[in-house]
C-alpha cells in the first residue's frame, strides 16, 4: 500500500505559483464569473508545459474539478494562469 502525503491548498485570484516544487494536483475549487473563462495549470512557470486546461462557461457558478487516480504530476512547480474566473483553489501533496 502506498503511503499518502498530506493535502495542502492555495487560493489564487490572478495568475501566480500556486506551489514551487514537485507535487500532485489533486482537485481544483473554480469560481466563475458571468464571462466565460478558463484555468490552465502549468508545469515549469508562466511559459512551461500545459498540463490541465478547464474552460468554464459564462455562468456565475463554483466548480469542483477532482482528478482521478493519484491526480496529476507536476516535476518542478504548479503554475496558475486564470481568465475570467474570481478565483481558484488548488489541492495539492
Amino acid at each position: 500500500m502506498a503511503m499518502q502525503t498530506d493535502v495542502k491548498s492555495v487560493a489564487l485570484t490572478e495568475d501566480g505559483s500556486a506551489y514551487g516544487g514537485r507535487t500532485r494536483v489533486k482537485s481544483l475549487v473554480i469560481t466563475a464569473t458571468a464571462t466565460a473563462g478558463s484555468v490552465v495549470l502549468k508545469d515549469g512557470g508562466a511559459s512551461g508545459t500545459v498540463k490541465v486546461t478547464i474552460n468554464t462557461p459564462a455562468v456565475v457558478n463554483m466548480h469542483n474539478i477532482l482528478f482521478p487516480g493519484e491526480g496529476v504530476l507536476f516535476e518542478t512547480d504548479v503554475y496558475v494562469d486564470v481568465t475570467d474566473v474570481d478565483a481558484v483553489t488548488v489541492f495539492y501533496g
